[in-house]
């Protein structure tokens, strides 16, 4: 089959060849892939920095969600069948959607939108389970609370908006003048333009923080909540405590509390609990948002589709932070 895969970690382009095509084990299925979507995590595994969390063999076939079609299923799959149409995020140790098949275990498919094409379905899965997880599952975000969503013109911005205005909040967000309209026909409440604005300087005693970029964005991000608010960060450090959930075992998670200390010392000046999320995938909770889906309560959105052939392109586009949503592969 023909898959992007890179030979080695490092900021190196991806290259298009021919690999085998994974065989299923009993739980698995077979899924010929029709699309998938580029997200930050594929330059992070990419250039090694997720190597601490996952350690993966080369040559790496990249890709963390997709849509497709199944052509197989094992002995042991009783949800789907074959010819079904699904979408979904692999688990972290069998990613590599930028090919023509994957095998994936049943738990972590869900059936396709009905009304989306395997285009913006593609650009659902990780997202939309990112989303959901910061903000159900970590920051148990209330109707009436007020949470701030760094990068709202972003992949995982653009869905997060909608679902924490589906979830009765009052939203605020950052975007460039270029991205505003958009946040706003999302439901954005505040728009911080932050080209020319400081958001740590104009928000104040909000609940929550659904942060995407780290860094010292993520450090300011402390500024702006209430005492006993909270931070959830798909870019920041691992802290110790994400370490013993994740089971990282004694020396990482020391690694993780040194590496953290800054954010530890924030958590503990502004009486704020901050979390690193680590997304899982499921496809129980896909089922869910595939329910928003259906309803209307939640639209994808694309930036651009790329050819399969042009997914250097892609990556590169994606890094540049100019797009505005999703960036799609083409595969089929």
């Amino acid at each position: 089959m023909r898959a992007m895969v890179i030979e080695r970690y490092g900021e190196n382009p991806m290259s298009l060849v021919e690999m085998p095509t994974p065989e299923i084990g009993e739980n698995e299925v077979l899924a010929e892939i029709h699309a998938a979507s580029i997200n930050p995590i594929d330059f992070k595994i990419r250039d090694g920095k997720v190597k601490l969390l996952v350690k993966y063999q080369m040559p790496l076939i990249l890709g963390n969600d997709f849509a497709g079609v199944i052509v197989q299923v094992g002995a042991k799959v009783t949800r789907f069948k074959v010819g079904d149409e699904i979408y979904a995020r692999p688990r972290k140790s069998k990613i590599g959607t930028f090919a023509k098949y994957i095998a994936i275990h049943e738990d972590d498919i869900a059936l396709k939108p009905k009304n989306l094409s395997f285009e913006e379905a593609a650009s659902i899965p990780l997202v939309g389970l990112t989303t959901y997880q910061a903000l159900t599952d970590i920051l148990q975000l209330q109707k009436g609370q007020k949470i701030l969503i760094q990068a709202g013109a972003g992949g995982v911005g653009t869905f997060a908006i909608q679902l924490a205005k589906l979830m009765g909040a009052n939203v605020a967000t950052t975007a460039s003048e270029a991205g505003a309209n958009l946040v706003k026909s999302l439901g954005a409440d505040e728009i911080i333009n932050y080209k020319i604005e400081k958001f740590e300087e104009i928000l104040k005693n909000y609940d929550a923080v659904f942060d995407t970029l780290g860094g010292e964005i993520l450090e300011k991000s402390f500024e702006v909540i209430k005492s006993g608010g909270k931070i959830v960060s798909v870019s920041g450090l691992p802290n110790a405590r994400f370490g013993k959930e994740y089971g990282s075992g004694f020396f990482k998670t020391m690694l993780f509390f040194a590496a953290s200390h800054k954010l530890t010392a924030l958590e503990k000046k502004h009486n704020a609990q901050y979390t690193f999320l680590f997304m899982k995938p499921s496809g129980e909770q896909l089922r869910i948002i595939t329910n928003f889906i259906e309803t209307g309560k939640i639209n994808p959105v694309i930036d651009r589709v790329f050819p399969f052939e042009n997914a250097q392109k892609a990556m590169e586009y994606a890094e540049s932070g100019r797009a505005k949503g999703k960036i799609i592969l083409k595969i089929k």
